[in-house]
């Protein structure tokens, strides 16, 4: 299976911290576990094979629900919170709705 460019990993893993505001590296590892799990998700909730965004471009939408949900694993690592910024017990729940609702827009249907 064909892997992605290193620069195509390295802009994904900028676009998240740009989203998380962050600058440092110290996490880079951790970030790029959760953007692993993040595409894996898409993948599967879009019925798309595995690897598909190993080799072809995500759609901007796929994209933006990867990088909002690996930025809700990043914020809430134990699963009991909502995210550093949330101040709404409904927060969680709200970010897989969108994610979900972004991810149904490249949805494989025939499946």
């Amino acid at each position: 299976m064909p892997k992605k460019a290193k620069s195509e990993d390295m802009d994904l893993l900028a676009k998240v911290k740009a989203n998380l505001i962050i600058t440092h590296d110290a996490d880079d590892v951790l970030i790029k576990s959760f953007i692993v799990a993040a595409v894996d998700y898409a993948e599967t909730f879009q019925h798309v094979a595995t690897g598909t965004y190993t080799k072809e471009p995500m759609p901007p939408s796929t994209e933006q629900a990867v990088i909002m949900l690996t930025s809700h694993f990043y914020e809430s690592r134990d699963g009991s919170t909502a995210g550093f910024f949330a101040d709404s017990t409904q927060a969680s729940q709200q970010v897989w709705n969108t994610v979900n609702m972004l991810l149904r827009l490249n949805k494989n249907w025939k499946c």
